[in-house]
């Protein structure tokens, strides 16, 4: 990120944060029930803002939330000037305060005490996409619902990315936020809207937003973003993980996989599904991962933008049934 950014981000001081709310260390420790109240062990996925242990929260004042200790790979991105990385954690704390997005997990607050800090973002009563989908004990997401969650994490990484332009009143490129897509970390609020989680800062160091490799990275995230948002599509469309082997990868662009369709389709929806939807998302899903990233191909077939406005024009030629992002 540039120097114009940073400026802008830190007027007034680093430790002005009207968007968020700031925690004591005592609040946190109450509202999670002395930290046993536990939703992840340290190092898992999902959650947002980063690796540390994430717990379930409810605060004094009625609200719940979703409290995650910052973890490692925070530590290692604070750590500056100041010796501890106070400034580098403060200006990471507003850019993620300014990520206001219908789906992507909000964060309402922070804590800082001698020997730990403290991410408060919204609950998300209906946990991870990949509970949704593989917990035997949980009622089996319908078409519809999975139809409308990757319109919702497409229209996500449309932000993500830095392609929505007016984001922060400015165009934001090189991209501010960095995301992993997978099932782990697409979350499901109380009525099973998506949002996207475990969103970071790509990195304070100016130095780099404006070389030549560091542009090449951000267009090699942007194809890497573009092939997981493919294989989370064939997860919705099959129930199945994708695994470490690229077998769904490889189902998908088989030249005729189109024969063998619906049997791959989820069993769990019961046959209950539309079935130009399902060559659309499959074609998607296709397009999406035609050239693995780092493989040596031409890069992804398709943008994330072209995928937003695609799958949103199906939609409206459907009746407008589901949320448009």
């Amino acid at each position: 990120m540039g120097d114009c950014l940073r400026r802008r981000l830190c007027l007034g001081g680093t430790r002005t944060l009207p968007f968020v709310r700031r925690f004591t260390p005592k609040e946190i420790e109450a509202a999670t029930k002395g930290f046993t109240a536990v939703l992840e062990a340290a190092g898992h996925c999902g959650g947002g803002g980063g690796g540390g242990a994430a717990y379930r929260a409810r605060f004094a004042g009625g609200l719940v939330a979703t409290v995650r200790r910052a973890g490692p790979r925070d530590g290692r991105r604070q750590q500056g000037s100041d010796g501890d990385g106070k400034a580098a954690f403060y200006l990471e704390l507003q850019l993620l305060a300014r990520l206001n997005h219908r789906h992507v997990v909000r964060l309402r607050g922070f804590a800082e005490g001698h020997r730990a800090r403290f991410l408060v973002f919204d609950h998300m009563e209906n946990r991870s996409l990949k509970e949704c989908l593989h917990d035997p004990l949980r009622t089996p997401l319908d078409w519809r619902t999975r139809l409308q969650v990757a319109i919702d994490v497409a229209a996500a990484l449309f932000l993500n990315l830095g392609w929505f332009q007016e984001y922060l009143y400015y165009f934001c490129d090189p991209p501010v936020f960095h995301v992993t897509v997978d099932s782990g970390n697409v979350l499901m609020d109380a009525n099973f809207v998506a949002k996207l989680s475990n969103v970071g800062v790509v990195s304070d160091d100016l130095k780099l937003a404006t070389t030549e490799s560091f542009q090449d990275q951000v267009e090699q995230r942007r194809a890497g973003l573009v092939f997981q948002y493919g294989v989370l599509v064939l997860e919705l469309v099959t129930g199945q993980s994708p695994g470490g082997d690229g077998e769904l990868v490889r189902w998908v662009q088989e030249p005729g996989f189109a024969g063998s369709m619906h049997r791959m389709v989820d069993a769990d929806l019961g046959g209950v599904y539309d079935a130009r939807e399902l060559r659309d998302l499959v074609n998607v899903a296709r397009l999406c991962t035609r050239h693995e990233p780092g493989g040596g191909g031409d890069g992804a077939a398709v943008s994330i933008p072209q995928i937003v406005r695609y799958l949103q024009g199906k939609v409206e030629r459907l009746g407008g049934k589901a949320r448009c992002g």
